[in-house]
C-alpha cells in the first residue's frame, strides 16, 4: 500500500504550498494529461494517466512510496475521493481542495448557486439529469463525453431552457457560451464542461435562505390538499382520499419523470412537481390545460402542459418513470403499459371496470393491487355527514423495472 496519498484539487490557479510541497516528494502520480503536464510533476516519479479511477486506486494500493492524484477542482464534490476511499482499496488520503468547477461556472456568470440543483449527467444518468433540468428553475449539471450540452438540448425537447456552457474552465482555453437549449445540439463542445440550466419561475430574492438546492416553497403544508386550493373544481378522479392514495403509489421524487394524463384542475400534477419530479400534464380539454397551468403558477412548479387526446398524444413524449391516468379507460391504460413505466396509477367507477383495466395491466406483466375506497366527509359542527364518495384505485407495479 502507497505509504502516503495525496489527492490535489486544480482549477488552474498556482498550486498551493502544500500542494506543491506533496508532489515534490511524489513517487508517483495520477492525473489527465493536462495535470501530468504541469511543470511541478518530478521527472522520476512514476506516472499514470487517470481513465478509470478505480484503476488507478489499484495501482496506488500496490505501489510503495509517496501517491499524489491530482484532479480538476473540488476531488471531494463528485470527484476521485469517493472512489479512492472505497474499501476495497484501503486507501487513506489527505485532500487539498481547490474551488470546485461548479462554483467557478457560476462565478464565470456571476449568479449564486447556493439555490441551484447539482446533478451529474454520465450516459446511464442522463435521462434521470434532464428530468432534474425539467424540474427546476436553476441547475448546474456535470456533463461527461456523450452526455453534454448537446445531448441535454435534444432531451429537453419542447422544455424552454437557457444554457450557459462553460468549457476547459481554469485553462487558457476557457470559453463561456449563453444559448437556448434548442440551439445546443447545433455546435459541438470541449469537455470538460459544465452547463447551467436556466429556466421557468425563480424565487424572489431571500436574504433568509437557508437551504442549499432550494428552501422548501412558501405553499401550503401538507398533500392532497383540499380542493379549495385548487379553486374548487376537482374531478371525480381528484378528490383528496384519492389523490392521496395515487401519490402513495407512485412515489414521484427527484430525478423523475412522471405523465398526469386527464390532468384537470392540475391538483396532482402540482403535487407531483413539489416532490421534486418532472411532470407532463396531458389534458383534451383547453380549459384544464389552463386550470393546470394556474394551479402551478400559483404553487411555483413547472410542469410542461400538453393538449390534446390520448392515447394518441403520448406517442412523442419521452419516456416515464411512474403516470396516473386520470381518464381514458383501458386504451389509454394499455397504451401507457406498453411504454413499460415502473409504476401506474388509474381509478375506476364500478368493479367491471377496475377488472377490466387490472386484466389488461396484468397481461402485461404488472403487478396489480386493487382498493375500494370509500370516504365520508363529516361537518364537524353538527358531526353530520356532508359527502360520500366511492372508487376503485388501481396500481401497477413493474416487478423486472429498474428503479
Amino acid at each position: 500500500m502507497a505509504d502516503r496519498v495525496t489527492v490535489i484539487g486544480w482549477d488552474g490557479s498556482p498550486l498551493t504550498a502544500a500542494a506543491r510541497s506533496a508532489l515534490g516528494a511524489a513517487t508517483l502520480v495520477a492525473g489527465a494529461g493536462h495535470h501530468l503536464a504541469l511543470p511541478e510533476v518530478p521527472g522520476r516519479a512514476e506516472r499514470i494517466r487517470l481513465g478509470s479511477v478505480s484503476l488507478a486506486a489499484r495501482r496506488i494500493a500496490a505501489h510503495r512510496g509517496t501517491a499524489v492524484v491530482l484532479a480538476d477542482g473540488d476531488p471531494g464534490f463528485f470527484g476521485v475521493v469517493r472512489t479512492l476511499r472505497a474499501p476495497e482499496f484501503g486507501l487513506e488520503v489527505e485532500v487539498v481542495p481547490a474551488v470546485s468547477s461548479v462554483a467557478q461556472a457560476f462565478a464565470r456568470a456571476g449568479m449564486p448557486w447556493d439555490d441551484a440543483q447539482v446533478v451529474v449527467a454520465h450516459r446511464r444518468t442522463l435521462r434521470r439529469a434532464v428530468n432534474v433540468c425539467r424540474a427546476h428553475p436553476k441547475v448546474a449539471v456535470l456533463t461527461s463525453p456523450g452526455a453534454g450540452p448537446a445531448e441535454l438540448g435534444l432531451l429537453l425537447d419542447g422544455v424552454h431552457r437557457t444554457f450557459v456552457i462553460c468549457e476547459e474552465l481554469g485553462t487558457d482555453r476557457e470559453q463561456v457560451t449563453v444559448v437556448t437549449s434548442d440551439k445546443a445540439a447545433d455546435h459541438t463542445w470541449r469537455d470538460p464542461n459544465v452547463v447551467i440550466v436556466i429556466g421557468g419561475p425563480t424565487a424572489p430574492s431571500d436574504d433568509s435562505a437557508w437551504l442549499a438546492g432550494g428552501a422548501p416553497s412558501a405553499t401550503p403544508r401538507g398533500w392532497a390538499l383540499p380542493g379549495a386550493e385548487y379553486g374548487g373544481r376537482l374531478g371525480e378522479g381528484e378528490t383528496e382520499p384519492l389523490r392521496a392514495a395515487q401519490l402513495a403509489r407512485t412515489g414521484p421524487r427527484v430525478g423523475d419523470l412522471v405523465w398526469d394524463i386527464g390532468c384537470g384542475s392540475g391538483a396532482f400534477t402540482a403535487e407531483a412537481a413539489r416532490f421534486g419530479a418532472a411532470v407532463i400534464a396531458v389534458d383534451r380539454d383547453p380549459d384544464a390545460c389552463a386550470r393546470t397551468l394556474a394551479t402551478a403558477r400559483r404553487f411555483g412548479v413547472q410542469p410542461q402542459i400538453v393538449h390534446g387526446t390520448a392515447p394518441h398524444i403520448l406517442e412523442d413524449l419521452p419516456e416515464p418513470d411512474v403516470v396516473r391516468i386520470g381518464g381514458g379507460g383501458v386504451a389509454v391504460v394499455s397504451a401507457v403499459a406498453d411504454r413499460r413505466p415502473e409504476r401506474i396509477v388509474t381509478h375506476a367507477a364500478t368493479r367491471d371496470a377496475a377488472e377490466l383495466i387490472g386484466r389488461d395491466l396484468t397481461e402485461h406483466g404488472y403487478r396489480v393491487e386493487c382498493s375500494l375506497l370509500q370516504s365520508v366527509e363529516l361537518d364537524t359542527r353538527a358531526w353530520t355527514e356532508k359527502e360520500r364518495t366511492v372508487g376503485f384505485l388501481l396500481s401497477g407495479e413493474l416487478p423486472d423495472r429498474n428503479p
